[in-house]
């Protein structure tokens, strides 16, 4: 069930970091971004797909782990990702990638989720270093890094009380709070 799917796609940042998504499952994440919407139907998103530990080596130190959680710099390499997914915006295709970019990010969590795994959207990134250390080409604009792999850490929902600030507590369990309905709904 839909509900079911949206409930159980968290930002997860911990993984197994043994377990090593296969190829052809990040090609077809990749694929559900390509058939998604798309603004004008330009489709300027470009992706890069990586679940070797060598260029996850490359990917991992450029990437700013959760912004709430100011004692933590990161998974741990036992908890690292075991793949990520680079979506770039391609200039020579268009300079408007806001929108396409979070339909396809949500598009490959959906997808990871129905298979099994976690991931989290990552906006905070080193770009220059990440561009340096993949030599990605000037025209492409990084826009998004998804670190994907199988989630070993539980992250429960739970309902705002003034503060929406994620925490962790002292069994390591992350919890995310929303905002009641009747606070984003305006009549």
């Amino acid at each position: 069930m839909f509900n079911n799917l949206i409930k159980k796609n968290r930002s997860y940042r911990r993984f197994d970091n043994s377990y090593k998504v296969p190829m052809n499952l990040l090609k077809e994440l990749v694929n559900f971004a390509r058939l998604s919407p798309s603004a004008g139907n330009d489709q300027p998103l470009k992706f890069i797909i990586s679940n070797e530990p060598e260029l996850n080596d490359k990917i991992f130190p450029t990437l700013v782990w959760a912004g709430y959680l100011k004692d933590w710099d990161g998974p741990c390499e036992t908890e690292r990702p075991s793949a990520y997914i680079i979506i770039l915006g391609d200039n020579d295709i268009s300079n408007n990638f806001c929108y396409d970019c979070g339909i396809a990010a949500q598009s490959i969590l959906l997808g990871a989720t129905e298979n099994g795994l976690g991931g989290c959207m990552i906006g905070s990134i080193k770009r220059e270093a990440l561009a340096d250390a993949l030599n990605i080409d000037p025209k492409f604009d990084i826009l998004l890094t998804i670190a994907l792999g199988k989630p070993v850490e539980q992250v429960v929902i739970e309902e705002a009380k003034g503060d929406i600030k994620y925490w962790r507590d002292e069994n390591g369990v992350h919890h995310v709070p929303k905002r009641p309905p009747e606070e984003i709904i305006l009549e």
